[in-house]
């Protein structure tokens, strides 16, 4: 059988061993020893939607193919997939080039996928275009229009939620939507405009921090998002285009109120607070409403893609009853269903 996506393998390799190809590209691979010195290979695969990891034993008869592949290198892989005591383990392994067709797949996830993440984009976009105060609308649309490219391709994470190429656009505007719906009940508490710039842009540092190359599945760790991390590479990039556009200002923009200074640095607010604790990485805590409803939205779009995450490829322990998938903090159980009418 053919796998649609790592998700897949991984969700039934889960339950039982399976036989079947993945179409992948190798994204690291590393030569490591064991304690009494035998050496074998970590290998980690990638596609658009997911990872699998797995160890290459040096005794065993494809450790000189998975040895010939380099980083970036875009394979088809047909094993036999197993979820052992210690992660994935494979056996029965033959490995071809793919073609450019099924490269370009790789790369995409397929149409599905394509169509997914676009409309995605177009809600962001949508929701930048719809912003009243119009300082706050030409920054969020002029970033947009600067950094699609690098937006549309980076991770919003590297484990636990939305880590794929995409997954920035995809919990951006699932944020977006979150940040929305919980200020609906506040009108007249919250600035609406604020909020939702700063759901826009609370991840934004990551286009450099979780950044994939233009064609590749290889996200290398950079200087930047090692030594700064996506909160303060957020700042400077709001303040980079703020700069940037207040440079051809209207002059009614001056008379303004709330004034543009105050505007702008309630929404580096926002950026900077958005993780909700000083423990958890933000350099300060939410001091307004805005900080904490955007605190509270991000919190819960990153939960929820972790229970779907588990319920694809968590092992079952009973019928509803699924086994704890990091960093959740306890074993997952299906959901009630809605009522059947």
């Amino acid at each position: 059988m053919r796998f649609g996506s790592i998700t897949q393998l991984n969700t039934e390799a889960a339950q039982a061993a399976v036989q079947g190809t993945v179409l992948v590209q190798v994204s690291e691979k590393n030569l490591r020893t064991t304690k009494n010195g035998k050496p074998y290979l970590d290998i980690v695969l990638a596609d658009v939607a997911g990872t699998v990891s797995f160890k290459v034993w040096d005794n065993a008869p494809w450790f000189p193919t998975f040895d010939g592949c380099g980083v970036g290198d875009a394979v088809a892989i047909t094993a036999r997939w197993m979820q052992g005591q210690y992660g994935m383990e494979v056996s029965e392994v033959e490995l071809r080039p793919l073609s450019p067709e099924e490269e370009q797949q790789v790369l995409t996830g397929g149409p599905e996928l394509l169509e997914f993440q676009q409309r995605e984009w177009n809600c962001i976009l949508s929701y930048a275009e719809q912003l009243r105060d119009p300082r706050l609308r030409s920054l969020c649309l002029l970033f947009l229009q600067q950094q699609e490219k690098r937006f549309r391709r980076a991770a919003a994470a590297r484990g636990y939620h939305h880590a794929r190429r995409g997954g920035l656009v995809e919990h951006t505007a699932s944020v977006m939507r979150v940040a929305d719906a919980i200020a609906a009940p506040y009108a007249g508490r919250v600035n609406r405009d604020l909020l939702l710039a700063g759901a826009l842009f609370h991840d934004a540092g990551k286009i450099v921090e979780n950044d994939y190359r233009e064609h590749s599945l290889e996200m290398p760790y950079s200087d930047a998002g090692e030594l700064l991390g996506h909160i303060p590479l957020g700042i400077e990039m709001v303040n980079k285009a703020w700069r940037e556009m207040m440079a051809d200002a209207p002059a009614e923009w001056k008379q303004l109120n709330p004034p543009s200074e105050q505007v702008r640095l309630h929404l580096l607010h926002l950026v900077a607070a958005h993780h909700g604790s000083l423990e958890y990485g933000s350099p300060v805590l939410p001091k307004v409403p805005e900080a904490l409803l955007l605190h509270h939205a991000d919190n819960i779009d990153a939960k929820m893609e972790m229970f779907r995450a588990a319920y694809e490829s968590a092992p079952a322990l009973s019928e509803h009853v699924l086994q704890r998938k990091a960093p959740l903090p306890a074993n997952v159980l299906h959901r009630l269903p809605d009522v059947e009418e």
